[in-house]
C-alpha cells in the first residue's frame, strides 16, 4: 500500500453559518515534494444543495464523488425528493468502512443543506463521522487554518461572511504550509442554490490580506 502520508498536503474548510454553509480549499496537488498540479479540483456538487471537499488521493477522491452523485441522482428520481446530507454521510460512510482493508486514502467534508437544515461531516479514511456544528479544517494545513477559525469564527456567521472568513482561514494556510497553495476555491450553498464564489472577488480578498 502506498505511503499515506504522501496525500496530506491540502486544507480544506467548511463554515456552519447561518442559512446555509461555506465550503472552501487551496488548488495544489503535489506528489512528494513536487507541484503536480496548481488547479487541481478539491470542491465537488454532489447534489442541488450538497457538497464535498476532498484532501487526500486523487483517485480515490474521484471515484467516491461519482459514486454519490449517481447514488444521489437515482434516489431522487426514485423517491421524488433530494437525499438528506446525513444520508449522503451515511452511505459514503458505509462505503469506506466497507473498504477499510484497502482504504480510500481521503479525508472529506460533506456540507449542504436539507428540510432539516444546514450541516457538515467529517469522515476519515475508514469510515469515521463526526458531524460539525461550526467550523471545521482538514489537511496538512489545517492547524494554520484553525488559528484563524477559533479567533473569528462567532455564532449565526452570514454566507457573504463565511466566505470572507474562508479565504482568509486559507490565505494564512498557504503562507505557512508547503503542501497548500496556488488558488482558492469557495462556494457557498443557501437553501436555495449552490454557488461558486467568483475568482475576481476572492483574488481581491487575498490582496487585501497580503
Amino acid at each position: 500500500m502506498e505511503d499515506i502520508r504522501q496525500f496530506k498536503g491540502t486544507t480544506t474548510i467548511g463554515l456552519v453559518c447561518d442559512n446555509g454553509v461555506v465550503m472552501a480549499s487551496e488548488s495544489r496537488a503535489t506528489m512528494g515534494n513536487f507541484i503536480a498540479s496548481k488547479e487541481a479540483k478539491k470542491i465537488y456538487q454532489i447534489d442541488d444543495l450538497v457538497g464535498m471537499t476532498t484532501a487526500g488521493s486523487i483517485g480515490d477522491a474521484q471515484r467516491l464523488v461519482k459514486w454519490l452523485q449517481v447514488e444521489a441522482k437515482l434516489y431522487r428520481m426514485r423517491c421524488d425528493e433530494p437525499m438528506t446530507v446525513k444520508a449522503i454521510t451515511t452511505l459514503l460512510a458505509n462505503i469506506l468502512s466497507g473498504s477499510r482493508y484497502y482504504p480510500f486514502l481521503v479525508q472529506l467534508l460533506v456540507g449542504g443543506v436539507d428540510k432539516n437544515g444546514s450541516s457538515i461531516y467529517s469522515l476519515d479514511p475508514i469510515g469515521g463521522v463526526i458531524e460539525e456544528k461550526k467550523a471545521v479544517a482538514t489537511g496538512s494545513g489545517s492547524p494554520f487554518a484553525y488559528g484563524v477559525l477559533e479567533d473569528r469564527y462567532t455564532e449565526g456567521l452570514s454566507l457573504d461572511d463565511g466566505v470572507d472568513l474562508a479565504i482568509r482561514a486559507l490565505h494564512q494556510a498557504v503562507k505557512r504550509d508547503s503542501a497548500s497553495g496556488n488558488g482558492v476555491h469557495v462556494v457557498k450553498i443557501s437553501p436555495t442554490e449552490y454557488v461558486e464564489v467568483d475568482r475576481e472577488y476572492i483574488e481581491g480578498k487575498r490582496l487585501e490580506l497580503s
